[in-house]
């Protein structure tokens, strides 16, 4: 699927993510555990944002300055109900130009949806959007050998692909960055969430 397409699933689905219902705690244990990895706060960009709000939330309570970023329309009109203060961005990542480099940045179930074959890219360019010790948080499918696969979610179509792990880790090394943790975190699932600091 092409991002716009991505984007056009999400628009439909957004309030799955936005309600009552959903696990508000989804990732926050992990990405508790990635600021164990930094001292103090700074600049944080939420790639992926969504339209919870929880992760910019619990980074906002550690005193960063969170941004938001997210290709979908709905999932953004959401996002900034909660935050109407803060500075969102509606891009493609696989594009989109990083506007200063950030201390902290999450990419919670969000880049697995960029085209396989532009994903080492995209974690390049945002292992380049780091500051000097930054950190960063990302998920990915915990594979040997790339994959790409299309189910449906909620009812729409969602593409999800991943490099595999050895790939990842050469290209974290190659970036610059140093893998802190990984970790299969809903095993038997195929959930990987891996933890890098610039160096």
């Amino acid at each position: 699927m092409k991002p716009e397409e991505i984007a056009a699933s999400y628009n439909q689905i957004a309030q799955h993510w936005d309600c009552p219902e959903f696990n508000h705690a989804n990732g926050i244990e992990q990405h508790l555990r990635a600021l164990k990895f930094i001292s103090g706060s700074g600049t944080a960009l939420d790639v992926g944002c969504g339209s919870s709000g929880r992760i910019i939330d619990l980074l906002l309570q550690r005193g960063f300055e969170v941004e938001g970023l997210d290709i979908s329309t709905e999932m953004l009109k959401r996002a900034r109900q909660h935050h109407p203060n803060l500075q969102f961005y509606q891009a493609d990542i696989c594009s989109w130009e990083f506007p200063k480099r950030y201390n902290f940045i999450s990419a919670w179930d969000s880049i697995w949806h960029v085209p396989l074959d532009q994903q080492l890219l995209v974690l390049r360019r945002i292992c380049d959007g780091l500051a000097s010790g930054g950190i960063l948080i990302f998920t990915t499918g915990g594979v040997e050998r790339p994959e790409e696969v299309t189910n449906p979610c909620f009812g729409q179509p969602l593409y999800h692909a991943a490099p595999g792990i050895s790939t990842l880790i050469n290209l974290l090394e190659q970036a610059g960055c140093l893998c802190r943790h990984l970790e299969y975190d809903q095993y038997p699932e195929k959930h990987v969430y891996i933890i890098a600091q610039r160096s």
